[in-house]
């Protein structure tokens, strides 16, 4: 399933996440070549209620995503905690044990356990990693014999073709999700309002922190009591974090630091694939199945047009319905991949 290191334009794989074992099978069923998981402990950064599989659910994934051809990457994708790093050196050790095909890893401890332990289990360096340069990558690959890296969502696609021509690590890069303003997951804004990291809590506003109060100037989103926006009765309201909130600066009242958007690269996708990226992720292991299913479905189609001839390749009208309506704010971005103030 992997492609040859001298074959830039082969077709990328389409890695999809699963938040449980109806997504997996979803995903699966849909056309992913691979997808994304974490247990039901804080060895990963989803580590939510409701959310996750364990050991039966992850066997029963594993064989039903092998019966297909696809693969399953485990997320251990937090740092091992000072006291209690056996959690996450057991959860290497489970991975093996249930089948998984590859590790996604940001801790240099829990790498070097899996590398001591499981020489021959595959590696892929997490986005928590931050990994944004092809030295770093190198370092990676030299002393735990990392065999991917995925690319934080803060480089632009002239950056991200620097690192591959530069690398023969394969490169992961996200295609479709959320945006994060802050260094992948490490969010200084979060912890403040709420005291948990969103890496530990599984989510950046954790429900218990989150509060939803009508007033007479509207309905109130608040943050562990912060109102971080206020919404009209008809308008919409997405899922409240503090740094997509509205705040009133300079007498304007406005998405101070990020609007509500997704990023969205199908535009982009030949570019993508001619650079030679290996993987293409879609995010968004807290999402439904069914949105699991619609993506898929829709990005397996884009990749596989792409692929087989670029020069006649554009984004049909459907695709960009489908994914309209499953956008953060039913809005698309490019990201920080296209900066034409750059």
């Amino acid at each position: 399933m992997h492609n040859d290191k001298h074959n830039p334009a082969g077709k990328p794989e389409l890695v999809c996440p699963a938040g449980s074992l109806r997504a997996l099978q979803l995903a699966v069923d849909a056309g992913a070549d691979a997808v994304y998981l974490g247990l039901r402990n804080a060895t990963n950064a989803r580590n939510f209620a409701g959310l996750n599989f364990d050991d039966g659910q992850l066997r029963e994934g594993v064989a039903h995503a092998h019966a297909r051809g696809a693969q399953v990457l485990m997320a251990l994708n937090t740092y091992a905690r000072a006291d209690d790093e056996a959690t996450w050196y057991a959860a290497v050790d489970a991975a093996v044990d249930l089948g998984a095909d590859a590790l996604i890893c940001a801790d240099t401890a829990v790498m070097a356990h899996a590398r001591r332990q499981h020489p021959g289990l595959r590696l892929h360096l997490s986005v928590q990693a931050s990994a944004t340069s092809h030295e770093a990558i190198a370092f990676y690959r030299r002393r735990y014999g990392v065999e991917r890296a995925v690319l934080p969502r803060v480089l632009t696609l002239s950056q991200v073709g620097h690192v591959l021509r530069n690398t023969d690590v394969e490169i992961e890069v996200f295609g479709f999700g959320s945006l994060c303003v802050m260094v992948e997951g490490r969010c200084a804004l979060s912890s403040y309002a709420t005291g948990q990291s969103p890496n530990n809590a599984g989510v950046c506003s954790p429900p218990s922190a989150v509060r939803w109060h009508d007033t007479q100037e509207g309905v109130e989103a608040r943050l562990n009591g912060l109102l971080i926006d206020r919404y009209a009765a008809s308008e919409p309201r997405g899922y409240p974090t503090l740094c997509k909130g509205r705040f009133n600066v300079n007498g304007r009242r406005d998405y101070a630091l990020e609007e509500p958007t997704s990023l969205n690269t199908l535009a982009i996708l030949p570019e993508l694939i001619g650079m030679g990226v290996r993987a293409i992720k879609i995010e968004g292991r807290q999402r439904s199945p069914a949105y699991v299913q619609q993506v898929t479905r829709v990005w397996r189609a884009a990749i596989d047009a792409a692929a087989a001839a670029p020069d006649r390749y554009r984004v049909l009208p459907e695709w960009t319905a489908t994914l309209g309506h499953l956008a953060e704010g039913q809005q698309h971005t490019l990201g920080a991949l296209d900066r034409p103030w750059r």
